[in-house]
């Protein structure tokens, strides 16, 4: 053994050990049986011009290819999040499995979990992706994976049907191939997005609907080819600040723009979080309780303008009208910062109402909804309103995602 794979082998162990340690840090476990994958697979033959130290770390999502604006097109996801994935995904030997969205690393790990009786399909549209991912899988002696250059949205009917299905694309939509493909007592993993909203559901077949049994907070890459559907970013202060809308929202950027520059007004909740607790399920809450709803971001400069007020580096969530928007904002409430108050800032002429608004709602999820998840299904396009449960309808070029909220 030479020293370089002696060192691989060393940064896989504490690899294995960093993944325990992340899912443990919120109450999850990973399965021995993946473990042992991750300190199998060599994942630094993956990620080309990546030192060992980079290819190995838990947090880093390598970027191996960007478009001519920057924004990146294919990636390799951090180890914790394909862990995660693979945890929802409860793959078993012998199982036939599809990756939509190739890096081959994963396809690796799925390799390993199937054992020899199995068939692992990874799926990319870039021919760049999927040579990367066959010259590592060969590399790492995984030459049985079949790597398909195609459209994720099309699937691979002719290795189908799959007991599982694992998409490590952001998707705007389910399409029906994936579920026409999907074995009768299948899993679907995806991360799906709603209201600009990406989580990793766990969908399950029920008749003709998928039905969510689990979901985590993620974020990946956007789809390409026929389902690519990107997010807009509207421009609110040159390229400081700016909103992230989804799902064909319209958005008046000229007017919000003079709203940003007007005074600034706040409200205050009453309602708290300690420092480390998770509150994602905060954010789907409003999404799905708002007429409009997106992100505001901000970049280093807008942040140090003083524009805008931003508790977290990467967005708030926000809601606006034609010439007026709000959006959620926390306060140490503790000289230690262990705890926060969330509330909300407003601009412009209807910025107090509706940063009232969003004070409503976060109160609303506070009484009712705090401790419980909400449920998804997904239901065929021409399901009749009557025949969907209550809740928010979400609507999909090929589905109607229905999302409802259990009160305690």
């Amino acid at each position: 053994m030479t020293e370089t794979e002696s060192t691989a082998v060393e940064l896989r162990e504490a690899l294995a050990e960093a993944v325990v340690k992340n899912r443990s840090a919120i109450g999850t476990s990973v399965s021995d049986r993946i473990l042992e994958a991750v300190r199998t697979v060599p994942r630094h033959l993956f990620v080309p011009g990546a030192s060992l130290e980079e290819a190995y770390d838990n947090s880093a999502s390598p970027i191996m290819k960007r478009d001519e604006n920057g924004t990146p097109l294919s990636s390799v996801s951090a180890p914790w999040l394909q862990a995660a994935m693979l945890e929802q995904a409860q793959i078993e030997p012998g199982m036939r499995v599809l990756e939509i969205g190739s890096g081959g690393y994963n396809a690796a790990l799925i390799s390993e979990l199937v054992g020899k009786k199995g068939r692992v399909v990874t799926l990319d549209i870039d021919p760049e992706a999927c040579e990367r991912a066959t010259q590592g899988l060969d590399a790492a002696g995984y030459d049985e994976v079949v790597v398909v250059c195609a459209d994720g949205e099309y699937g691979a009917a002719e290795y189908g049907p799959f007991d599982r299905i694992i998409v490590t694309v952001s998707a705007p939509d389910i399409p029906p191939a994936w579920t026409e493909q999907l074995a009768a007592n299948g899993r679907l993993v995806v991360p799906l997005r709603l209201r600009g909203l990406a989580r990793s559901f766990v969908f399950v077949p029920d008749g003709n609907t998928l039905r969510c049994t689990e979901f985590e907070l993620c974020g990946f890459v956007p789809i390409q080819g026929a389902a690519e559907a990107r997010q807009r970013l509207v421009s609110l202060d040159a390229e400081h600040v700016a909103l992230r809308v989804d799902d064909h929202q319209p958005v008046e950027a000229v007017c919000l723009r003079r709203a940003l520059e007007s005074d600034r007004v706040d409200q205050w909740s009453g309602v708290t979080v300690g420092g480390m607790v998770a509150w994602d399920d905060l954010d789907m809450y409003l999404a799905t309780r708002l007429h409009s709803y997106g992100y505001l971001t901000a970049s280093d400069e807008g942040i140090a303008s003083g524009r805008v007020n931003l508790a977290l580096r990467w967005g708030m969530s926000a809601t606006w009208d034609r010439d007026s928007l709000a959006y959620l904002a926390m306060r140490p409430i503790d000289e230690e910062r262990t705890q926060f108050e969330f509330g909300a800032h407003g601009h412009g002429p209807r910025g107090a109402v509706l940063a009232q608004r969003l004070v409503h709602h976060v109160r609303s999820w506070d009484r009712g909804f705090r401790h419980h998840r909400p449920h998804f299904e997904v239901h065929p396009k021409d399901t009749l309103d009557g025949d969907l449960p209550p809740g928010l309808v979400v609507e999909k070029p090929h589905s109607r995602v229905t999302v409802s909220w259990p009160q305690s």
